[in-house]
């Protein structure tokens, strides 16, 4: 976790690429939707919401709280959202750490509503268990064995939907091997150089979520 204490550096970069991001290719107001890791909530997600605004999509968060770690109850919210979300046309969902894992099980479960994902930092396998935060999980009486297999099962249902997986080598809260998908087809993973908690503002990131919504949005 120690790493982490470097996140303040991504500010002094995203100030000298604020040109690059201002003039990035724009939305035509397509919804977007961007949920938070582990214990976080709307709030640390807004400067990624607010520049989506910037380049004219409609992002929305999603409006539940905290982000309690209760995959299962998440999930059928989170499916019943998506369901509302999309019913004019699918959606987007960008989702930070365990919030990216949640956005990929939806679309797992709804590939017809959701246009594609992209997950930033997010624990792919195993759960919990190769991140900052599996003590508190075993703490609360979670068996990270379980919640492992859980996991795996998930897989024998085909990812359909197109994923960009950002990752980082020097995350600190996630082992960035756990955020690798090696099993799914459309999965596209990108190195960035940030700590765990920078991925929702660094500029390197901002950069790929721009171009990835522009491609995902033209192709459909």
């Amino acid at each position: 976790m120690a790493v982490e204490a470097l996140t303040g550096l991504q500010i002094p970069r995203l100030l000298l690429r604020a040109p690059n991001l201002a003039f990035a290719s724009r939305g035509a107001g397509e919804r977007v939707l961007v949920w938070p890791g582990f214990g976080a909530g709307d709030v640390s997600t807004l400067p990624l919401r607010s520049y989506l605004s910037y380049l004219g999509y409609r992002p929305a968060g999603w409006g539940i709280g905290r982000n309690n770690g209760n995959v299962l109850a998440l999930l059928e919210q989170l499916r019943a959202q998506v369901v509302e979300q999309a019913s004019q046309a699918p959606v987007t969902i960008i989702g930070w750490s365990l919030g990216g894992y949640l956005a990929r099980e939806v679309a797992r479960d709804c590939p017809e509503l959701v246009r594609s994902v992209i997950t930033l930092g997010s624990p792919v396998v195993g759960g919990p268990k190769y991140t900052a935060v599996a003590q508190a999980f075993a703490a609360g009486g979670d068996s990270l064995d379980v919640i492992e297999a859980l996991v795996e099962a998930r897989y024998q249902r085909p990812l359909t939907v197109p994923v960009t997986a950002v990752y980082s080598k020097l995350d600190g809260v996630v082992a960035w091997r756990a955020c690798i998908d090696d099993r799914s087809p459309n999965v596209e993973h990108v190195e960035v150089a940030s700590t765990h908690l920078g991925l929702g503002f660094a500029a390197d990131v901002l950069e790929i979520i721009a171009d990835r919504l522009v491609r995902t949005t033209r192709a459909a």
